[in-house]
């Protein structure tokens, strides 16, 4: 970004799309002004597979953005999701014999709450507070300046693949830009469409991509619970293309065009035309038919959301209800069907709290996106990046543990 600090790019790399959101810093907002998307070919749920068709895709979504913003790009905040990550609860204690906690106890006891054993081919990529106890007082959220004999932190740990952080970084740098750090993804999608309220009372966010539907439980401001399920869009194309007997780019336009998952919502009647394949003539068929095919596997993916919330003692910790997010809520009717599996109220997740071309990025599919930019944005984020030299791979990791551990 040719030294403009005030200039943010998200860079989003799914399995489906790769979209980079370029926003400006301004006082008391931050802009969008500019935004490039390019198909993804290169990723298998959410995991890089394909080095040189990744970087492909990186390069053509860069460039336009770079084109619509009139800046040059060399820096991005890109996000990581996929089945590897995985997220735990671990505890924390330390003494502090009758005098006050400073700053200092309280690294020392979250130092001692992450002290678990991780396997060697994965990384600690975030640590977030959840709560101090201060001898029995529970749910602190700044114990500083407290006197106590005590200290105890619970902490949300996320452990994700170095493999898979790996090449995600080398896929940036190969198409010529600097990562300046990497975030959990269903994060950052929940930074840019839930509420203040939302994120107090107790709320979930679903990103349905392409090639995974990423679940996250936000309450008391903290990211408390976080679930990924290798179902997406993908899967709801495939199905079209099986059930239609129709290629999967007819399937992909049929689903964006006409798909919808409520069949009661079909107008008596109506029909949509679908492409034969290998040079068949196109038929007619009733409408009807592709709802009955995309409700049963929709209705799937949320049961399975469902039922791992439940399994984790969660049912009652969403009372703010659900928010569908991503590229893959597109279809009609796709709320109405997740209230009626998860008996609480949802809506469709739009990108907000920011300014410029905001009508453009309006949009599910961009909130990661703009998620990215906000995060980017945080000004403890940004201290940490200029107090800590880039170190490659491993600096990646220390920046991301002290911008979680600043921000939440």
């Amino acid at each position: 970004m040719q030294g403009n600090e005030k200039i943010i790019v998200g860079l989003d790399i799914g399995t489906t799309q790769i979209t980079a959101v370029v926003g400006e810093m301004l006082e008391d907002e931050i802009n969008v002004i500019g935004v490039g998307s390019h198909p993804s070919t290169g990723l298998r749920k959410g995991i890089v597979v394909n080095i040189e068709s990744t970087v492909d895709s990186i390069k053509k979504a860069v460039e336009e953005a770079e084109l619509m913003a009139g800046c040059d790009i060399s820096s991005v905040y890109a996000g990581i999701a996929g089945n590897h990550i995985k997220g735990l609860n671990s505890h924390g204690l330390i003494a502090i014999k009758g005098r006050e906690i400073t700053n200092q106890d309280v690294e020392r006891v979250i130092d001692a709450a992450k002290a678990i054993a991780i396997p060697a081919d994965r990384e600690i990529l975030h640590v977030i507070p959840q709560e101090f106890i201060v001898d029995d007082m529970e749910s602190i959220q700044n114990p500083v300046g407290m006197t106590a004999i005590r200290l105890e932190a619970n902490i949300h740990i996320i452990t994700g693949a170095v493999s898979s952080a790996r090449n995600i970084v080398k896929c940036c740098n190969k198409a010529g830009l600097e990562v300046c750090d990497i975030a959990l993804e269903s994060l950052a999608s929940g930074e840019a469409v839930l509420t203040d309220e939302e994120k107090e009372l107790g709320c979930v966010v679903a990103d349905m991509g392409g090639g995974t539907t990423d679940l996250a439980l936000f309450k008391d401001n903290n990211l408390k619970f976080i679930y990924n399920l290798t179902l997406g869009g993908h899967n709801l194309t495939n199905d079209i293309s099986i059930g239609l007997r129709t290629p999967i780019l007819e399937a992909e336009k049929i689903k964006i065009e006409h798909g919808t998952c409520v069949p009661e919502n079909v107008k008596s009647g109506a029909t949509i035309e679908v492409p034969g394949v290998g040079g068949r003539p196109p038929k007619k068929l009733s409408k009807r038919i592709l709802s009955e095919i995309l409700e049963p596997r929709v209705e799937e993916i949320f049961s399975l959301l469902k039922k791992e919330l439940l399994s984790n003692g969660l049912e009652n910790s969403f009372p703010a209800g659900f928010v569908l997010t991503g590229g893959s809520v597109v279809l009609d009717g796709i709320n109405d069907l997740a209230e009626s599996v998860f008996n609480v109220p949802v809506r469709i997740g739009k990108p907000n709290k920011i300014g410029g071309l905001k009508e453009i990025v309006k949009n599910p599919a961009y909130a990661t996106g703009v998620g990215l930019v906000l995060l980017g944005s945080s000004a403890t984020c940004r201290a940490n990046f200029q107090d800590t030299p880039s170190q490659g791979f491993t600096g990646i990791l220390y920046r991301m543990k002290q911008w979680f551990k600043n921000i939440i």
